[in-house]
């Protein structure tokens, strides 16, 4: 026998090119709408009438009869960031501004009821207890009012759910008792199962703690509970049924077994979560000589999809023996799917509905809203007698924006509906994928099986029906003609205006010369992103849009990618990654928070999230850079509209956040805090985060080992935040 060794679990590459279509990337249509002059000044001139008119207070309020009323709002007023600029640092703690105060809400391994113990900091817990405990990789989150009646109170802010992504296990792997680890090849059984458990999504009641603006779980709350990897789930919507989504745990297609990678995510306005499957090829293998087994149309999708014939499972969860681990490769292994995982792979990526203020219901995988890897699910503000409106992104490079327009118009006497709501909102509808053009305009291409050639004559790939198009709207979005994105990240739509804002993390590889610089990428190695926006014509559901760029990340020292957006030292970043805007109802909507996951600026400062005061499309100028290449950009950041609210710990990635509705309380996650290395014999790790944090409660103090955790940072007069 081999000795066990201590392994990294995760080798998958989330910036690996699936998609070879000949589609146009974003920054070819960029580099040739910057030699079309003005076509985006003037253009979006918006009457105070208008963006008033298009806020859409109504998204989460009631009929009148209940707790869930709309959500009262002073009006529109001017913002201004009223804070002072957390600078640059390196330091294994979570910096926040002077007059701020931060606590810990939850961290991995802490337990939602009683019965079980506390976290012991010796990754000594049973896998089978992490079906009760907080998981892993703390992502994205949103937070419910809950009344005391028990359901969803768009106004309350002293008492809520709080749903939290638990995306995966991530590095030094501290909830095994030595890392993670290998026998001869295979993973412990006991260690599979804990991982399994620790993925995917939590529920938990939160409430202010007497006289403060502080939160505290409620340990024991009936509605807490856990959402994972192996929990059944219903298959709704056009491809619930279809024989592509047979296994032998589902013989009839109309059943999933748990939710993975979920890293981003979104809510409805009748107040249910949605929790969106990223990169769940973490956690799937396929058999080398499968191909001989698959028709030449399986092969295309699976290649397309990122799981060719061979590719080992990165997490080793199909390696320990058992039939219960088998699942985690999706290979031919009998005469029949019904009796084989051959379509596994199809059950994940989808969007997951979860209604957590029941919590015995069952979670729904809403197929129609496409397959693929869903950064998130970011609603428009719903308006009464419209179609709900989300956005989504496909998280890895060369791939698409998605938009999905409900059959159902919205009524606001659907508030807590529940899955019931879902199912008439989310279960029917348009799918389209984006389509920027050169001339600064841009256009949604319908995904639909019937349409534009969309069919089994296709000769990209034969779509059976429409459960085969949303369950391959990548290979759709090629043969529709979509354009290439450099990683889309987090989404979000400003209330003001319901402009969308969506992220490009960064493009590492752009080196002028096997990947040329354009105009929308116009800095040599691009390490340090962007952030794209684009306002719709007409209703949120139209077809046709205008786009531009809003900022540029960028170092203020100018080592890596020019600051073409004027950063200075209070506000400058790398790697734009969560983005959220502010829905509080005191008159502070509208402001936009900015989080990053970076690799290129950790020699100054760990990761941050920025407030910003973000303007309209076509507030900048056209501008050409240092290498010769003509761009165009929004309006220059200035400390009075981007400035560092804070920074977080060694290693890690800062995501998720929400604001309570009245604005004085705000969430949100550090992930993976010392992901580089870690010593288990010694307890010596690049970070010692959460257990370092000064001030925190007694049962995260002092610990030594890394662990990801939501944080709640409040102002210490009791004011509302950033404002």
């Amino acid at each position: 026998m081999k000795p066990t060794t201590t392994t990294e679990i995760s080798t998958y590459d989330d910036n690996e090119i699936v998609n070879h279509s000949g589609n146009a990337h974003f920054s070819d249509i960029l580099a040739a709408n910057m030699n079309r002059r003005g076509v985006l000044r003037g253009s979006v001139a918006t009457s105070a009438g208008v963006l008033l008119g298009s806020v859409g207070l109504t998204a989460c309020g009631g009929d009148g009869s209940g707790p869930a009323k709309p959500p009262v709002s002073n009006g529109p007023k001017e913002l201004k960031l009223n804070f002072e600029p957390v600078a640059h640092t390196n330091a294994d703690l979570v910096t926040v501004p002077k007059d701020y105060q931060v606590s810990i809400l939850h961290a991995l391994g802490d337990p939602l009821h009683y019965g079980d113990t506390s976290w012991s900091d010796t990754g000594t817990e049973s896998a089978e207890s992490y079906q009760r405990r907080i998981g892993d990789g703390h992502d994205g989150m949103y937070y419910f009012g809950l009344s005391d009646d028990g359901k969803f109170d768009a106004n309350r802010s002293d008492r809520g759910l709080l749903c939290v992504n638990h995306e995966y296990v991530v590095a030094p792997y501290g909830l095994h008792p030595a890392g993670s680890t290998r026998v001869d090849g295979k993973r412990p059984a006991e260690e599979v199962r804990k991982e399994i458990f620790a993925h995917g999504a939590s529920v938990s009641e939160i409430q202010r703690k007497a006289g403060s603006n502080e939160m505290e779980m409620v340990r024991g709350s009936k509605y807490n509970r856990r959402v994972h990897s192996a929990t059944p789930m219903e298959m709704a919507g056009p491809a619930a049924g279809n024989a592509k989504l047979v296994t032998k745990l589902s013989v009839d297609g109309k059943e999933a077994f748990g939710m993975n990678n979920n890293c981003a995510c979104g809510y409805t306005p009748w107040g249910t979560y949605l929790t969106c499957e990223e990169n769940y090829l973490n956690v799937i293998g396929r058999a080398v000589d499968d191909d001989t087994q698959r028709s030449a149309s399986e092969i295309v999708a699976l290649n397309r999809y990122g799981l060719p014939q061979g590719r080992e499972n990165p997490y080793g969860w199909d390696t320990p023996e058992g039939e219960e681990f088998k699942r985690w490769n999706s290979a031919v292994s009998a005469a029949a799917a019904r009796d084989d995982y051959r379509n596994i792979f199809n059950s994940f990526g989808w969007v997951v509905e979860i209604d957590p203020f029941r919590p015995d219901s069952k979670p729904v995988k809403r197929s129609a809203l496409g397959r693929f890897n869903h950064e998130g699910a970011w609603p428009a503000p719903a308006k009464a007698g419209e179609p709900i409106v989300i956005y989504s992104g496909d998280d890895a490079r060369n791939e698409y924006v998605f938009k999905f327009v409900s059959d159902a118009k919205w009524d606001p006497k659907d508030v807590n509906g529940g899955a019931a709501a879902g199912a008439k909102y989310l279960d029917k509808g348009t799918l389209y994928a984006a389509k920027f053009n050169a001339d600064g305009t841009g256009e949604w291409l319908e995904l639909t099986h019937g349409k534009n050639g969309i069919d089994a004559s296709n000769a990209l790939y034969p779509f059976a029906d429409q459960a085969d198009v949303i369950m391959h709207c990548r290979l759709a979005a090629d043969f529709m003609g979509a354009t290439k994105m450099d990683r889309p990240e987090w989404g979000g739509v400003n209330p003001l205006n319901n402009e969308v804002y969506m992220t490009m993390t960064n493009n590492s590889k752009r080196d002028g010369v096997k990947i040329p610089l354009d105009a929308a990428n116009p800095r040599i190695g691009n390490t340090n992103g962007h952030i794209v926006r684009w306002r719709e014509e007409g209703s949120q559901a139209g077809t046709k849009f205008q786009w531009d760029i809003y900022l540029f990340g960028a170092r203020v020292d100018g080592k890596q990618s020019e600051n073409l957006s004027n950063l200075s030292a209070t506000n400058d970043f790398s790697s734009p990654d969560g983005l959220y805007f502010d829905q509080r109802t005191d008159g502070g909507a509208g402001l936009l928070w900015i989080q990053t996951d970076d690799g290129s600026y950790t020699d100054v400062t760990n990761c941050m999230m920025l407030a910003a005061i973000p303007g309209q499309v076509g507030d900048g100028k056209r501008v050409t850079t240092s290498d010769g290449q003509e761009t165009i950009m929004g309006a220059h950041a200035t400390g009075a509209n981007v400035r560092r609210f804070l920074v977080g710990p060694f290693d890690c990635e800062i995501t998720g956040v929400v604001v309570t509705p009245d604005g004085k309380t705000l969430f949100f996650n550090v992930q993976h805090p010392g992901e580089d290395k870690g010593d288990f014999a010694t307890n010596t790790f690049t970070s010692h985060w959460p257990g370092n944090q000064p001030g925190i409660i007694s049962h995260h103090q002092g610990h030594k080992r890394p662990r990801s955790a939501t944080v709640v940072v409040t102002r210490k007069d009791g004011g509302p935040i950033a404002l």
